[in-house]
């Protein structure tokens, strides 16, 4: 199944788009903006949006059984795969969303389960820091360009997201 694509300029927040459009309809999409001026993280904490990184959400349909468990170790698997074909570095996961490398924080992953018309969706955030990291207190951030010999595409990278969503969807079914 094909992810209808939606790109953006600038938006609040990537999964806002997306839980709008499920209201009004849409039962899957993958959405792409330059900007988010109120990224959410895991429990409510803030994500960062530096100018030139990956900022999407990509949703659909999952079976209702599906438990939170399996679905997240699905996304680690999925993300941290596109990552390693950018990089050569060790890629390493704090659960139950961050990728690291050299235990250094580069993509974020927000899940939400989000119900509409008895339809179970996961409403899925990726935040990739490609080209530049913000400074954060709490623990160390770092970008994919500091460990790839070239210029790491930020259309390109959405692409190969999505694209490898769309070749494994039938996982987030069973």
């Amino acid at each position: 199944m094909k992810l209808k694509k939606y790109k953006f300029k600038k938006v609040q927040s990537t999964n806002d788009i997306a839980l709008r459009l499920i209201e009004l309809g849409k039962l899957n999409g993958a959405i792409l903006t330059e900007y988010q001026t109120k990224g959410r993280g895991q429990r409510g904490n803030k994500w960062i949006s530096k100018k030139g990184n990956l900022f999407m959400t990509i949703f659909f349909e999952i079976n209702k059984k599906l438990s939170i468990k399996k679905i997240t170790s699905l996304n680690i698997l999925l993300i941290k795969k596109i990552i390693s074909k950018q990089i050569k570095s060790e890629i390493t996961t704090k659960l139950p969303n961050d990728i690291l490398v050299d235990k250094k924080k580069v993509c974020g992953i927000l899940q939400e389960i989000y119900f509409k018309n008895n339809i179970k969706f996961l409403v899925l955030g990726i935040g990739i820091n490609i080209i530049n990291s913000p400074n954060v207190i709490k623990y160390e951030t770092t970008c994919l360009n500091n460990y790839s010999k070239k210029k790491i595409n930020k259309i390109k990278l959405f692409n190969e997201i999505k694209l490898n969503y769309e070749r494994n969807l039938k996982f987030f079914k069973k």
